[in-house]
C-alpha cells in the first residue's frame, strides 16, 4: 500500500465523493478514482460502495478505516518530532461547533491563537448537529453534551448561562413581561423543535414554554430576530454583547446553565501540535466566556 493511496482513501471517505476529495487533495477526480482502484486492488476487495448520497464504506473500508487514520496519525506525529514543537503552531485545525460558540466565541478565540503562530491555518465549521470524529470530519468538536460511546477524549470547558431576553424596542411596544405566563401574549422566538439535535438545546420546553411563533435551528437566526424587535427568546449570555439594545427579561424567573465540552479523538493525545492548540482553545473559551458574560 501506498501513503498517497490511503490518503485519498481517506479523503473520500470523509467527504464521500470524488471531486470533493479530489478538491482537498488538489488533484482531479480522475486521479482521485485511480488511487482508490489501485487500493482497491492492493486489499482484495471493494473500499466504496456507490450510493445516491456519494461514496459509502463498505464493510472491507471501515476494516480499513481505522488502520488508515493510525497511519496518517504516525505520519503527523513523525513531522512534528521532526520539525520540533519550540516555535508557533503550524499546519491546519479543523475545529466543529454549534453555531453558537461558532458565531460568539471561536471567531475571536481562534483569531488570538492565529495571530499568535502566523502558519497556523484554523478553520470553523458551524453546524446545527453532532460532527463525526471517527470519519474525521473535524479535528476537534465542541460539544454542549458529552459523548458516552466511542474511542473519545473529552474534557469540560466551561459553563455558560442562558436567559430569557428581548430588545428594549419590542418591550416598550408591547404589554409588559411580569412573570413567565406573560409570554402566552408575546411571540417567542427559538428552536424549529424536530431539528434540535440535542436535548440541552431544548431551553424553553425546561422554561416551560410551549409555542414557539418564530422558530430556526440557528442561533444567529434568533438572535437577529430578538434583535430587530421581532419577539422574546432565550439567548446565550455571551451572545448578547453582539446585539445592542436587547436585555434579559425575568432574569430571576428564567436562568439556565449549561456546559461546552471539548471532544478529541483518543489517538490524537499523541499529537502534540493538537494538545498545545486545544490547551490554548480552552484557555481562550473560558476567558472569552467570563468577559462576554460580565458585559451581558
Amino acid at each position: 500500500m501506498q501513503w498517497d493511496d490511503l490518503k485519498t482513501f481517506l479523503a473520500v471517505a470523509r467527504h464521500e465523493s470524488l471531486s470533493r476529495a479530489g478538491r482537498v487533495l488538489k488533484v482531479d477526480p480522475a486521479t482521485v478514482g485511480r488511487r482508490v482502484a489501485r487500493l482497491e486492488a492492493d486489499v482484495g476487495a471493494p473500499l466504496f460502495a456507490k450510493s445516491p448520497t456519494g461514496y459509502a464504506l463498505t464493510d472491507a473500508g471501515q476494516r480499513l478505516m481505522s488502520h488508515a487514520v493510525r497511519v496518517e496519525q504516525a505520519i503527523e506525529g513523525a513531522a512534528e518530532e521532526m520539525a520540533g514543537q519550540s516555535g508557533g503552531l503550524t499546519g491546519q485545525i479543523r475545529i466543529g461547533a454549534p453555531d453558537g460558540a461558532a458565531n460568539y466565541l471561536l471567531p475571536q478565540v481562534c483569531a488570538r491563537i492565529a495571530e499568535e503562530n502566523p502558519d497556523l491555518e484554523v478553520q470553523i465549521v458551524a453546524l446545527p448537529r453532532v460532527f463525526n470524529l471517527t470519519r474525521r470530519e473535524a479535528d476537534m468538536v465542541i460539544a454542549v453534551s458529552p459523548p458516552t460511546a466511542g474511542r473519545l477524549t473529552v474534557q469540560k470547558i466551561t459553563d455558560y448561562r442562558l436567559h430569557l431576553a428581548a430588545s428594549k424596542r419590542y418591550l416598550d411596544q408591547y404589554d409588559p413581561i411580569e412573570r413567565l405566563d406573560d409570554l402566552s401574549r408575546h411571540r417567542v422566538v427559538g428552536y424549529i423543535q424536530d431539528m434540535i439535535f440535542d436535548k440541552e438545546l431544548d431551553y424553553l420546553r425546561e422554561a416551560g414554554v410551549d409555542t414557539v411563533n418564530l422558530a430556526s435551528n440557528s442561533v444567529a437566526v434568533q438572535l437577529n430576530w430578538v434583535r430587530n424587535g421581532a419577539g422574546v427568546g432565550i439567548l446565550h449570555d455571551f451572545s448578547i454583547p453582539a446585539a445592542p439594545g436587547v436585555v434579559k427579561v425575568l432574569p430571576g424567573e428564567v436562568s439556565l446553565t449549561r456546559s461546552f465540552y471539548l471532544v478529541r479523538h483518543a489517538d490524537d493525545r499523541r499529537l502534540e501540535r493538537q494538545n498545545r492548540f486545544a490547551a490554548a482553545l480552552v484557555d481562550g473559551l473560558r476567558q472569552e466566556v467570563s468577559r462576554l458574560e460580565a458585559l451581558a
